[in-house]
């Protein structure tokens, strides 16, 4: 996306701008489902640790996917491949989208509300566009409606999240892990 250039300076500048119009769906779903395990599992502090000589394992202990409720907010091409990994997984799928994708539906995601997902969802996944609709769709109201200790993974757009809210939520437990 190019959102976020001023693209009439940097026609002035002589520079060129230029977007890639679709990425991999397996690459992106696989680095979401990547750095879900990784927070889970927290493979980030271990590698800390031991590279400092600590081989203890306080503190490093995640939880099982299997069974966990998985919210997917954004069923296209990504989305869809993610339900597809995490099913794999044994967890239980949710969608939230505008248009229903049947072959989820193949895989026993349930579509629900946008309340609902954030309700129930142990672990929110972001891959929708970045709209009017969409910008900030994770905020103060709607952390408040999740899961205390919620992991939200953001492989789309950065707006998608309001920043100053998600730092709230780390702070005060709501959100438990975010990527």
């Amino acid at each position: 996306g190019f959102n976020h250039i001023d693209l009439s300076v940097a026609q002035k500048l002589g520079l060129i701008v230029v977007r890639v119009p679709e990425y991999s769906p397996f690459a992106v779903a696989e680095h979401t489902v990547g750095i879900i395990l990784s927070l889970n599992r927290k493979i980030h502090k271990a590698y800390s640790k031991v590279r400092d000589g600590n081989f203890s394992l306080d503190g490093l202990l995640g939880f099982d996917l299997h069974g966990k409720t998985v919210g997917i907010i954004g069923t296209g091409k990504i989305g869809f491949v993610v339900a597809k990994i995490l099913n794999g997984f044994g967890c239980k799928l949710l969608g939230y989208d505008t248009y229903k994708n049947p072959a989820c539906e193949n895989l026993g995601l349930e579509y629900v509300s946008f309340d609902e997902i954030l309700k129930q969802s142990d672990i929110l996944t972001l891959h929708c566009p970045l709209t009017p609709a969409t910008h900030h769709i994770i905020n103060k109201e709607s952390i408040k409606k999740m899961k205390i200790g919620v992991m939200i993974i953001n492989t789309s757009r950065g707006p998608l999240v309001d920043t100053l809210s998600i730092v709230s939520g780390l702070k005060s437990g709501k959100v438990g892990y975010l990527g």
